[in-house]
């Protein structure tokens, strides 16, 4: 247990991909490491399967009202706990496109290259690859970058209704492939899940915490082995950084003041990381403000909480006409217009199966069209029916995307880009509707982001703290440590130029490693 006013070699804020995977990364030198985290340990009990619980209830997600730009109110759907959202994502894990590390034209404007290429990430997303237990298989994917080594763990088969999905979309001209899933599964040859495997194949995978820890998450996979086998490394949980405060030539942190039950506790380190998630980083730099940082600490260049991305994500559902008695129905993607179509110049983006819909979700979207479709068929019969999807496009960076506070009120200001592709990517889905046997049209899931959240409103979060070589533009230089503070680093994803359109979790655990790296080299220095 740590005490107050403790001083460490390292100290890691936040508990999630970036955050844990670095300090798994660094506990083998054996400085003393201290990670801070909000939150608790997730409870286990039978309501993590429980699809009403989770997704009309909302009883997972941080209990804050946040406002948007124009003044409305929403929750952000965020999770406190150890582990981080990765408590509840769905573990899809796929490498950036090699394209995507370059300039990218778009129609609503440029997506902005990365200061660094993909070769450079290569070796750390391997390594993510297999500390994370990512399923997949090389050679399918049209658009996957190349890679140094096959995947580690074999790809989740398919269940046969998906199966037959897939090989329709290949008579359709079409490259499905599976999708490369974090999962402790051990698998038959049948695809069924081993008798000792963690993970048994449930309906409860995609959006719900685990029960039984089969999800590779930021805690099953980095925390609690390091915690097992480290004893220089200490988490204290319930742990709110309210700010950093630095010396007063304002380049190095000195004290973390911490929040903890009702007291208030400092600690230091000879370096600090933060890893809250994009929003949480931004803001915990924008009330670390001082006579040396009075923009905010690290933001003399004013784009702390600027260039804000998430995904333009859409969740959608098709009823099939025959029963779909799938249980595991996460294994599938399409890439096909990741970079563009035949009638359309500029990239569209992803689509990807999520889980298979449950009554309850269904009744609780209270959407009407649902109804007018056939109005006679009860929702747990929807659910038996329906099949589903992710599709997602790339959003752009805009100055004006941003967030920040308005006294003690955190404010979103999100104005949506690259809108057309997204539309364009449904349409494309919806014109494969007929021959995968559905009937005509989607449906859309909104609750699967949780209850009151904007569509696409926090999930997959990026940008807010950007990487570059210019301090007038970029928050971080290419090591992702601040360029006005010496001892502060960032890994979660705000450091991301720009998002491309493949889930961002694979990238933020490959650049976390990667700055775990460049840290070691800073200690044996």
């Amino acid at each position: 247990m740590a005490a107050t006013h403790d001083h460490f070699d390292i100290i890691v804020i936040g508990s999630g991909p970036g955050g844990a995977s670095l300090a798994h990364r660094l506990a083998a030198t054996g400085k003393r490491i201290l990670m801070l985290e909000r939150g608790d340990y997730l409870p286990r009990s039978r309501q993590n399967w429980d699809s009403k619980a989770v997704f009309v209830d909302g009883v997972y997600q941080a209990s804050e009202t946040w406002y948007g730009g124009d003044g409305s109110t929403f929750h952000p759907g965020l999770h406190y706990y150890v582990g981080g959202n990765s408590k509840v994502y769905g573990a899809a894990l796929l490498r950036l496109r090699e394209r995507d590390f370059g300039a990218l034209q778009h129609v609503d404007g440029v997506s902005p290259a990365w200061p660094l290429g993909y070769d450079v990430f290569e070796p750390y997303y391997t390594r993510a690859e297999a500390l994370y237990h990512v399923h997949g298989l090389r050679g399918e994917d049209p658009n996957e970058p190349w890679s140094s080594a096959p995947y580690a763990y074999p790809p989740v088969k398919h269940e046969p209704r998906i199966q037959q999905l897939n090989d329709i979309l290949m008579r359709e001209g079409l490259h499905p492939f599976h999708l490369p899933l974090g999962i402790r599964l051990d698998q038959n040859p049948d695809g069924s899940a081993t008798t000792y495997s963690p993970c048994i194949r449930c309906d409860t995978f995609d959006g719900f915490p685990c029960a039984i820890n089969a999800k590779a998450d930021a805690q099953v996979i980095c925390v609690d082995p390091t915690r097992a086998a480290y004893p220089n490394f200490t988490l204290l949980t319930g742990a709110f950084v309210s700010r950093l405060e630095t010396d007063a030539a304002g380049r190095t942190v000195n004290r973390v003041h911490v929040i903890r039950g009702n007291q208030f506790e400092q600690y230091s380190a000879d370096l600090v990381v933060a890893s809250c998630g994009a929003l949480s980083s931004a803001l915990l730099l924008l009330r670390s403000w001082s006579d040396a940082h009075p923009k905010g600490l690290a933001n003399g260049s004013d784009q702390v909480g600027r260039n804000y991305m998430r995904h333009n994500m859409s969740i959608v559902m098709a009823l099939l006409k025959e029963p779909n008695k799938t249980i595991f129905q996460k294994t599938l993607a399409i890439s096909d217009f990741y970079f563009g179509s035949d009638d359309w110049a500029f990239p569209l983006g992803l689509i990807q199966m999520c889980a298979t819909s449950h009554g309850e979700q269904i009744r609780g979207e209270a959407v009407p069209g649902f109804l007018n479709w056939l109005p006679e068929m009860p929702f747990e019969k929807m659910a038996e029916h329906s099949i589903d999807f992710w599709l997602q496009s790339e959003d752009l960076p805009r100055p004006e995307n941003r967030i920040r506070y308005d006294g003690d009120r955190v404010v979103l200001e999100v104005q949506r880009t690259n809108t057309e592709a997204a539309k364009r990517l449904r349409r494309k889905l919806q014109d494969l509707t007929a021959p995968l046997g559905a009937w005509p049209g989607l449906l859309d899931r909104r609750l699967y982001l949780g209850k009151n959240i904007p569509i696409g409103g926090t999930a997959h979060q990026a940008g807010t703290c950007r990487f570059g070589t210019d301090p007038a533009t970029s928050v971080l230089d290419l090591d992702c440590k601040a360029h006005e503070v010496d001892n502060l680093y960032v890994v979660d994803a705000s450091f991301f130029p720009s998002i491309g359109a493949v889930n961002p979790t694979l990238t933020i655990i490959a650049n976390a490693l990667r700055v775990a790296d460049r840290i070691k080299e800073r200690l044996a220095a």
